[in-house]
């Protein structure tokens, strides 16, 4: 059985693995597992975040490929996120070297790889 037919079974419902078999040397191990939070999405959900990471997450190109507009492409990745646990996503600051140049943020915002919201965010930061 494959994940996704795990994932159509299950139905979004909470389950746990209770055996794992190492595939070519036979040895199992028998506990309780949870499976990872991607795991556990269900399909859809699952093929949108590897077409994200395919994209370099990239919101312009997730809706060219999904033919989706970019609210639509932010409202369901909002929704995934609220579905995963997260580690603090805002630890101590790292020194990053300096600051991007508001031209290098217009640039991104030009190609796409960036929302004008997250290229305003950034000037504001880099001020």
């Amino acid at each position: 059985m494959d994940w996704q037919e795990l994932t159509d079974l299950t139905q979004g419902r909470t389950f746990v693995v209770e055996r794992v078999r190492l595939v070519g040397n036979g040895v199992a191990v028998e506990g309780e597992f949870e499976p990872p939070q991607l795991a556990q999405l269900g399909i859809d959900d699952q093929v949108f975040v590897t077409a994200f990471v395919r994209a370099h997450g990239s919101i312009k190109e997730m809706e060219r490929i999904f033919g989706v507009s970019y609210p639509t492409v932010k409202s369901r990745l909002n929704r995934i996120a609220g579905r995963l646990d997260f580690v603090d996503t805002d630890p101590a600051p790292i020194d990053t070297g300096p600051a991007p140049t508001a031209a290098d943020v217009v640039d991104r915002l030009r190609r796409g790889e960036i929302s004008a919201e997250e290229a305003l965010a950034e000037l504001e930061r880099s001020r």
